[in-house]
């Protein structure tokens, strides 16, 4: 889950000791050891979430240093060096294609249609990673799943991707 989010391995794994750390250190804090799952889960994702505001935040400092500085050069991002494969391309294009289609979501049906299609967690689960009841889940991931059946966009990359 956190490595599909980050897309970058070294990163998932910073993220995944860091979520283990946390969960090894608030173990005594879980009240239902049934719910572990969920709870790591929860854990997992306010982590990628709090890596995305850091992203966010870097970027915009390396704006504003590449405005600085003399020579202007930008430096190529570590995903981007990878494109000399075919895999490498297609699989580029496929994460575009779904940030594209991510992107007419709110964030709550982003979170639940990423837990339920790519995390291939189940509604219950869903709810219980972010404290929400089932049927506001099922709300959002009928929303989301209303929006892309309307998109001709989606429905083409849906068509290319079948055999």
């Amino acid at each position: 889950m956190i490595f599909y989010r980050t897309r970058s391995r070294e990163d998932a794994e910073d993220i995944c000791q860091d979520v283990f750390l946390k969960a090894f250190r608030s173990l005594k804090k879980l009240q239902q050891p049934e719910r572990f799952e969920s709870w790591l889960f929860r854990i997992a994702v306010n982590r990628v979430k709090d890596y995305h505001r850091r992203q966010k935040f870097r970027s915009l400092f390396s704006v504003l240093q590449d405005n600085d500085s003399e020579d202007g050069a930008l430096v190529e991002p570590a995903t981007e060096r990878r494109t000399d494969t075919m895999d490498a391309i297609v699989r580029k294009e496929f994460w575009q294609k779904v940030q594209t289609m991510l992107g007419q979501l709110s964030k709550m049906e982003q979170e639940v249609f990423l837990l339920r299609f790519l995390d291939d967690l189940g509604i219950k689960e869903i709810a219980e990673v972010l404290d929400k009841s089932e049927s506001t889940i099922k709300t959002h991931l009928y929303r989301s799943l209303g929006k892309f059946r309307k998109d001709a966009a989606f429905r083409a990359f849906i068509k290319e991707t079948q055999p």
